[in-house]
């Protein structure tokens, strides 16, 4: 058995069934390892979710800040953006059932000494802290949905502290699990920083690059950044290769660690102009 995990999808389902093609899955040998972000700005997001939720248990997807959006959306707490693409969803047949589906999705899963976010960690979370704190918001999820997409909006908190409660502590895992880039040496965030990384110099330093994370022993795997691009190294792997925005859709094998192993890519039929 194999674990591929595979970077942001966001409605690209032609080229995933491509994707795995490449990689020779066989869903009843292997496992994916989604990093989040299944659905939105690319065409074929009701195609994702029918196909993502047909794998069961051979497919382990976190949640990605589109997703959420999707849910939001569907709970009547968000109005939808011009550039969504979850029309086909909302009208689906089946629309109710892959909902719950996707709600029923982690923030974050370990396994095997590996940890799958869609975005990033504060340095100061261990992988304890991390799991923990996805959890708080998947019983959030579950047992009052509508409250947590009331207050799940905003940047504040921009810090953590063990001490947040309620609302501020939910919204500040959710911004951390699904929308950080960067954050100082102190774990303040700034949710607003998108496209390259800052200069050598500024305060604020990619998530994964600040001395003294504290998982720093644990590799991790995420997405969310398409303007970084590909991030392969022993403690990280950053999969979102801007597939959506005329990039590609990127996997690679967890398990294998053979010398030369590189990640597979299949490019992007469509294009569109980067937009968070």
């Amino acid at each position: 058995m194999s674990r591929h995990a595979i970077g942001d999808i966001q409605g690209c389902c032609d080229e995933l069934r491509a994707l795995l093609t490449r990689i020779g899955f066989s869903a009843d040998r292997d496992r994916l390892w989604l990093v989040g972000d299944l659905v939105n700005r690319g065409p074929q997001s009701l195609e994702v979710l029918r196909f993502v939720r047909a794998l069961g248990d051979n497919a382990i997807v976190v949640l990605g800040n589109h997703d959420l959006h999707l849910l939001a959306v569907a709970c009547g707490c968000r109005s939808a953006r011009r550039s969504d693409t979850l029309d086909d969803i909302l009208r689906a047949p089946d629309r109710d059932a892959l909902l719950e589906w996707l709600a029923g999705r982690p923030l974050a899963h370990f396994e095997s000494g590996d940890l799958l976010v869609h975005a990033g960690v504060v340095p100061q979370w261990t992988v304890e802290t991390t799991m923990a704190l996805a959890r708080e918001v998947e019983v959030a999820l579950r047992d009052d949905p509508r409250n947590l997409f009331d207050h799940m909006y905003g940047d504040e908190p921009d810090h953590w502290s063990p001490d947040l409660t309620g609302t501020d502590r939910l919204r500040f895992a959710i911004n951390v699990l699904t929308r950080i880039r960067v954050c100082t040496s102190q774990g303040r965030i700034d949710l607003r920083l998108k496209g390259k990384p800052p200069p050598p110099g500024s305060a604020w330093i990619p998530w994964f690059n600040v001395e003294g994370r504290r998982t720093r022993d644990t590799r991790i795997v995420f997405g969310h950044w398409s303007a970084l691009g590909l991030v392969l190294r022993d403690d990280v792997i950053g999969l979102d290769s801007g597939c959506v925005w005329g990039g590609t859709l990127t996997a690679m094998d967890l398990d294998d660690e053979s010398a030369g192993h590189a990640p597979v890519s299949v490019p992007c039929s469509g294009h569109q102009s980067p937009d968070e």
